[in-house]
């Protein structure tokens, strides 16, 4: 019978195996959280990154620069409020700043502007629509069940549907579903964002 191995001795050959790390990766996993501090900063304490990076050497820079754009591009999100608008400004105006290949960015960048721009019109009167369509199904509901029960009688008051558990709870879901539709969109995006230089 052969030898039963530890969890540790069977890690330890995984570790020999995969061999000493190149420059490149330990200068990677040195600067680029580098980069995602900056960005941290450069999104809430509005510092300046061109300033910020002139501090680096240029082998190290480019980490830098990757992890910094990494965090900007996941800040990308829906501009449901004014927080997240100039939130989204911010990040979209430090990656322009971060990335080399300025057309291509601008021609994401107009993609982007296209999805932000339908979600806060067409997207807004969708969810009017839509939040009214569930009220109206959901009152007809509750009055058929309150006169089933209270035999066919109309009560003389009316019921706040709005305030119900079950429909704030299928109101998030319906309103989960309309995102999806841009998340899947902007997340594209994101990805192309992501793969530029």
């Amino acid at each position: 019978m052969g030898d039963i191995k530890s969890a540790r001795e069977i890690a330890m050959e995984k570790v020999e195996k995969l061999g000493e790390a190149s420059e490149e990766e330990r200068l990677r996993w040195k600067y680029a959280p580098e980069g995602e501090k900056l960005a941290a900063r450069y999104l809430k304490e509005r510092s300046n990154l061109v300033a910020e990076l002139g501090k680096y050497e240029a082998k190290a820079a480019r980490y830098v620069v990757a992890g910094a754009s990494e965090v900007l591009v996941r800040n990308l999100d829906l501009p449901r409020d004014d927080a997240a608008r100039r939130k989204n400004k911010r990040a979209m105006d430090g990656l322009k700043t971060l990335k080399q290949d300025k057309a291509s960015v601008e021609n994401v960048f107009s993609g982007i502007r296209r999805i932000f721009d339908h979600y806060q019109g067409q997207g807004e009167q969708q969810k009017k629509q839509s939040y009214e369509s569930l009220k109206a199904e959901f009152t007809a509901k509750v009055q058929q069940a309150i006169q089933q029960q209270y035999g066919g009688q109309p009560l003389g008051f009316k019921i706040n549907v709005e305030r119900q558990p079950q429909f704030q709870e299928e109101w998030r879901r319906v309103l989960a579903s309309l995102d999806a539709q841009y998340y899947k969109l902007l997340d594209e995006y994101k990805r192309e964002l992501a793969a530029l230089s």
